[in-house]
């Protein structure tokens, strides 16, 4: 009965994200963006776990206690940035004020022939990649765990029938393959690296004050195929502007058996602080609505 629920569950969240989107694509993002408003009030008072996981993690990044309005805020930025990611599916790109930063090190890698993985979080926007893939004639690919959101995946492929070419599905045989060929023909690839689909691939390292897990396979990657690691991460800032942050993370990843996890510890470790400092930057931009501290496969 439990699973059905979820089931059914699922179905009814799909149906009303896709009427959202079709209805806000037609009248507009203002339009859209005032819709979130009740949107972002029944979850607010019904989503008790991430609610409760909101609440922990912006205590930790205002060093306060936040109350109903720092609640509101966190679930609207996150609701903002989900419809804005439709907008941008459709190429409406000249609807965003994005700002660049650190555009020198993508340009520097490329210069060079040495296509890097883009290593972002569940912190801001990553598709606002897109429209810089898009003024610099790059294609962009991004490598995903489909699975875990089918239906906004297949909502996002409708709008965008061109994106199915330029994801790239992990947690399959053919995932290292498919990346070494999109490396190869000169893509940007990017990778969320905050979540993973289990504990026995993470490390714990500090972050926000209490060790949490971060996965490693970003990591073992870049290191397997041999490209640097840049940090991106695309901070909504309010209104239409975001601003797309990038920095070296790992010039030249590699690894030896002898020293092999002390060394992903430390890269792991140096993700963190940086997605740290991001946070604390632009506090309500974090989107992992559950126990991050505490994580495992049945709460995420």
């Amino acid at each position: 009965m439990n699973r059905q629920w979820l089931e059914q569950r699922e179905r009814s969240n799909a149906a009303a994200t896709r009427l959202l989107v079709a209805v806000a694509l037609v009248l507009g993002r203002p339009f859209g963006r005032a819709l979130l408003y009740p949107v972002c009030a029944y979850f607010l008072i019904f989503s008790v776990k991430a609610k409760a996981a909101s609440k922990k993690y912006l205590s930790k990044v205002l060093g306060r206690r936040p109350g109903i309005t720092d609640l509101f805020r966190h679930y609207y930025n996150f609701a903002t940035v989900a419809l804005d990611r439709m907008f941008l599916l459709r190429d409406r790109f000249d609807q965003f004020d994005v700002r660049v930063h650190g555009e020198e090190i993508l340009l520097e890698t490329l210069a060079r022939g040495e296509n890097c993985l883009l290593l972002g979080a569940h912190l801001g926007s990553f598709e606002v990649l897109r429209a810089l893939g898009r003024d610099r004639r790059v294609q962009v690919s991004l490598a995903i765990f489909e699975h875990v959101n089918p239906s906004v995946n297949a909502l996002a492929k409708a709008l965008n029938p061109e994106l199915d070419g330029t994801v790239i599905s992990l947690g399959s045989p053919q995932s290292m393959l498919e990346l070494r060929q999109r490396f190869e023909r000169g893509d940007w690839v990017g990778m969320l690296g905050d979540r993973g689909l289990d504990d026995s691939a993470t490390v714990q390292v500090p972050f926000l004050g209490e060790p949490a897990p971060f996965p490693v396979a970003p990591f073992r990657i870049a290191a397997l195929l041999g490209r640097p690691v840049v940090l991106m991460v695309g901070l909504y800032r309010g209104g239409n502007r975001y601003d797309l942050c990038f920095e070296r993370l790992v010039d030249a990843p590699k690894l030896d058996r002898a020293t092999r996890d002390a060394t992903l510890r430390q890269w792991a470790e140096l993700y963190a602080r940086r997605i740290e400092h991001y946070c604390r930057l632009a506090p309500y931009n974090w989107f992992n609505f559950y126990d991050f501290w505490a994580d495992t496969t049945a709460s995420r």
